[in-house]
């Protein structure tokens, strides 16, 4: 029998949403037609492929023995889709998290293969950039991933690529400005600042929480320099940087290790699964090299803190 790619690829997205609301949002279709393309799917293959409960769905028997093989077909779709309109161009490539400057480590990466086709482009935001993905505008995303209020989207991998550790950033006039070195129990004195709602920063939201931290989260994010000259006015706040960005000389700001433990943002790469562009596997293997050459993926339980979510995504753990 013939099956219909674009039915095929409905069945897909309602399975993995297990809701035609978000599905039909997803695939930019009404509910009505989405539910029709679902239908006619079930009667071509004689097979109820859902459950309706209420307002969601639940995968039957034979939707659960369809979805894998499904998944594999629309991907093949998508790959002859690539292969026939194929065209000589970079690898495109965006970031989010600017704060945090994750171009350093695109730089350092790309250093190590300077002759990779890519273009880069810059991304609001962690679903922002999922949706650049989705809908084939970029082709590779570095940035800090996080929980979502729906499940991991189908068809993108993510692969954690680099730890980094952190430091405290405060004005020189702050009480602990003058130590060598806090562990997250000394800054309890302190207060944790962003200029970002609290679903936003989930790293800094982790850390407040595990260590009994006080933090003032909120604001407008003007970048990295109006950030910078609010904490040195305000000795009473300080935050949490990568160590490796740069504070301007003349700033005001001490800039202090963070150990006992030591907490680490988690990089993470993302891309279509079964993307077929020929840089891609040059990519990921200077990624690899240089986690290797840098110890980017070092983590010891004894010395370290990554939020939960983080440490299921670490090399070798399922």
């Amino acid at each position: 029998m013939d099956l219909d790619l674009g039915q095929v690829r409905a069945f897909v997205v309602t399975a993995d949403r297990l809701h035609f609301g978000q599905a039909a949002a997803e695939l930019y279709l009404t509910q009505q037609a989405l539910s029709k393309r679902v239908a006619r799917l079930e009667d071509a293959l004689g097979r109820k492929l859902f459950d309706r409960t209420g307002h969601g769905v639940e995968l039957t028997g034979a939707g659960r023995r369809f979805l894998e093989p499904a998944r594999e077909l629309v991907r093949a779709g998508e790959a002859a889709v690539a292969a026939a309109r194929h065209e000589e161009r970079p690898l495109r490539v965006s970031v989010w998290g600017h704060m945090f400057l994750p171009l350093r480590t695109v730089r350092e990466v790309v250093a190590r293969d300077q002759d990779l086709d890519i273009e880069l482009s810059l991304r609001p935001g962690y679903p922002a950039a999922l949706a650049g993905l989705r809908d084939g505008e970029i082709d590779f995303a570095l940035g800090r991933a996080h929980a979502l209020d729906e499940p991991w989207p189908g068809g993108l991998t993510r692969r954690l690529v680099r730890l980094e550790r952190v430091k405290a950033v405060m004005s020189r006039e702050a009480p602990l400005a003058g130590a060598t070195a806090l562990s997250p129990a000394d800054l309890r004195a302190s207060r944790l600042w962003f200029p970002a709602p609290r679903a936003k920063v989930e790293f800094l939201r982790a850390f407040a929480e595990r260590f009994g931290v006080p933090d003032d989260f909120g604001g407008i994010n003007l970048g990295l320099d109006p950030f910078l000259a609010h904490l040195a006015g305000h000795p009473e706040l300080f935050s949490l940087l990568c160590a490796d960005v740069e504070v301007p000389a003349g700033s005001g700001l001490s800039e202090i290790p963070v150990q006992g433990p030591a907490p680490l943002y988690a990089w993470h790469a993302i891309w279509r699964t079964g993307e077929q562009h020929a840089v891609l596997p040059r990519l990921l293997a200077a990624f690899a090299a240089s986690a290797a050459a840098h110890s980017w993926l070092s983590y010891d339980p004894a010395l370290h803190w990554l939020p939960e979510a983080d440490r299921a995504d670490l090399p070798g753990r399922p």
